[in-house]
């Protein structure tokens, strides 16, 4: 693994990697890496000739400045985390795998971006409202990444369900021909999806989180023989009520934010299962535990 920080440095090892031809893979990250970032990493080296880490906490995808003083920053750890997985793969990807770690300067030099992306319905329903300028910061940063790495394939987890859906529509905006690679959820032993903001969860919140896998694995098995409609209120009401029917310690409680039953590809809200036949559907979910914003997603 080789580290970079200058964006001209990753432009030179790209032009140098197009000149022989080789295949670019591309998993971008905001660090604090987890094995759900692990498992898109092994497989973009699977799958490429050269594979680019980012590792950078972008600022202006957060509308809350206190969240983004709280999201963890461990560059150091999460560099030995990507060595140990070289060592897992048993291969040196010394010379396939560049760890890129700007600062908002070097990201940014301009200063902040005035560009601004839509996306329609897509980024209207769930987190769009909920989180205003989010997905357009997303945007810019990715392409800002498309265009330094310059890959032939794109590596996203989707936990994060609805920014597929906002890459998905950015690549058509701009008509980059990189192919988007939507990764399984890497889920702990006891359900919960790993995420770098579990690390914020206390012991006891932690030990409550995976209630919410739980509980949706149970909406999954209710979809057989439940109207939309019952499903969506039996999960926010179980979340809910979960402290008053369960030990829960110190008084915490969960409080959901919403949970959405929506078509998988167009991500619109459904009424009847039949609406989703075509696409199938997706149930979204996002729910503060012990002051911290947890998603996750269930497909029935």
């Amino acid at each position: 693994m080789k580290q970079v920080i200058k964006a001209a440095d990753l432009e030179s090892a790209v032009k140098e990697a197009k000149a022989k031809n080789l295949e670019i893979g591309l998993v971008p990250t905001m660090g604090a890496l987890h094995e759900g970032h692990l498992s898109l990493i092994e497989r973009a080296l699977k799958e490429n000739d050269l594979v680019v880490v980012s590792l950078f906490v972008n600022p202006i995808q957060f509308n809350n400045k206190e969240d983004l003083a709280k999201y963890p920053r461990t560059i150091e750890a999460d560099l030995e985390l990507i060595k140990k997985l070289e060592l897992k793969i048993k291969n040196s990807c010394s010379d396939n795998l560049l760890a890129f770690t700007p600062t908002v300067e070097e990201m940014y030099p301009q200063g902040e971006p005035k560009e601004v992306y839509h996306f329609g319905p897509v980024e209207e329903v769930m987190e769009g409202p909920r989180r205003p300028g989010h997905f357009s910061g997303v945007a810019v940063v990715v392409r800002r990444l498309f265009d330094l790495a310059q890959p032939k394939r794109a590596y996203f987890g989707e936990k994060d369900y609805q920014q597929i859906a906002v890459i998905r529509s950015l690549l058509a905006q701009i008509k980059y021909p990189i192919e988007l690679i939507p990764c399984p959820i890497v889920r702990a032993d006891d359900g919960l999806a790993l995420s770098s903001r579990n690390m914020r969860l206390s012991p006891e919140a932690r030990a409550m989180a995976p209630a919410i896998n739980a509980t949706l694995e149970q909406a999954a098995e209710m979809a057989e023989y439940e109207e939309v409609d019952d499903v969506k209120e039996w999960v926010l009401d179980t979340l809910s009520s979960y402290h008053e029917v369960n030990d829960s310690p110190n008084g915490l409680k969960f409080e959901p934010e919403y949970f959405e039953i929506v078509d998988a590809i167009t991500l619109q809200p459904i009424e009847d299962w039949d609406e989703a036949k075509e696409n199938g559907a997706v149930g979204c979910i996002a729910v503060w535990l012990d002051g911290v914003r947890l998603i996750d997603i269930v497909k029935f």
